[in-house]
């Protein structure tokens, strides 16, 4: 499993999530969601960082999961590294994009 090309930067994603979801990270303009809405409003900070930091949990968890279903050996042909790549790309751009739209809600 450790050679899954995309095991580190989901795995990173995951742990720098978990703040996120436990509210514990000050309004700033470094980490975490960053609009001018939730930058205006500490409560809205904290809303939009919870749901976003659990959609990246969740991409992540689903890249993990397709790691784990579909492994990947190193002299395995281009076709599997894609499907990692798709796999990866499409479940963190769909947080991304929910945790967006969710921001324009609050």
């Amino acid at each position: 499993m450790t050679s899954q090309p995309f095991l580190i930067p989901a795995i990173l994603i995951l742990l720098f999530s978990i703040p996120l979801v436990l509210g514990v990270v000050p309004r700033n303009r470094v980490y975490g969601i960053r609009t001018c809405k939730t930058l205006s409003d500490d409560s809205i900070w904290y809303r939009a960082n919870r749901f976003g930091g659990w959609a990246l949990i969740i991409s992540c968890l689903f890249y993990l999961l397709l790691s784990g279903l579909v492994p990947y050996h190193r002299q395995d042909n281009f076709s599997v590294w894609t499907v990692h790549f798709l796999g990866f790309l499409v479940s963190l751009a769909a947080g991304i994009i929910i945790t967006l739209l969710y921001c324009r809600k609050l």
